[in-house]
């Protein structure tokens, strides 16, 4: 994706671009953010406790049992609400955070339809939660639906696809590019760890959004950046 950037901009050190950007149309990117992640959430708890079809229960593969219950995993899993607020806020205009509004929504809103017409549940993991209060909590809340695929990992994987092209688009140094890596790794990891999805709905929300951000980036959503200001 090519970006009509002003010349004195990209000479800047890649933390002074990513400094600029994450200036740039704060209020929107904060309450836009707010708004989709509160809209989602309405949908995502409407259609898990109230399924249209009856839910088919997720096999608990050999690989699950391979990974193993780790509860430590929970700040990770938690911080993909972390992760995902950083794409738009490197985003540079308001073409970008449109175009970028447009696919994530896009998204999100084909797992909901999966959900909609294939209501999936992980299978009952036999632990007592009452051992582990915050992933009592946790289950309690989120419960065992909505399994197929794994939207926590679909939008983990679509935002760390962009935010690697954002900051290659900044020049960041190598060692940045292995933190974002590291970090949607862990969050992906976690929701196998934590218990809230089994490796089939990991898989599944791999592919999507693989996919989502492939074509996402391929068909140039955010269209071309203008100037910035220095």
């Amino acid at each position: 994706m090519k970006r009509n950037l002003e010349p004195a901009f990209n000479m800047m050190p890649w933390h002074h671009q990513a400094a600029a950007a994450l200036s740039r149309h704060m209020y929107l990117k904060s309450f836009g953010t707010m708004l989709f992640i509160g809209v989602f959430f309405g949908a995502y708890f409407y259609l898990l406790k109230f399924p249209s079809y009856p839910s088919t229960v997720m096999p608990f593969t050999r690989l699950d049992r391979m990974i193993g219950f780790v509860p430590q995993t929970l700040p990770l899993y938690l911080s993909l609400w972390i992760y995902v607020s950083l794409p738009p806020a490197l985003l540079l205009t308001r073409r970008e955070l449109y175009g970028y509004a447009l696919s994530i929504s896009a998204t999100c809103i084909s797992g909901l339809i999966i959900f909609y017409f294939w209501p999936t549940v992980v299978p009952a993991a036999h632990i007592d939660w009452s051992r582990y209060p915050d992933m009592d909590f946790l289950k309690n809340m989120d419960a065992s639906g909505n399994a197929c695929p794994s939207l926590h990992v679909t939008t983990a994987v679509f935002s760390g696809i962009w935010l690697h092209h954002l900051l290659r688009r900044f020049g960041a140094p190598l060692w940045i590019l292995i933190v974002n890596s590291a970090w949607c790794i862990g969050i992906v990891y976690s929701t196998m760890a934590t218990r809230q999805h089994v490796v089939l709905d990991v898989l599944a929300g791999l592919a999507l959004g693989v996919l989502a951000a492939r074509l996402s980036l391929r068909l140039d959503v955010t269209g071309k950046s203008q100037n910035p200001p220095i």
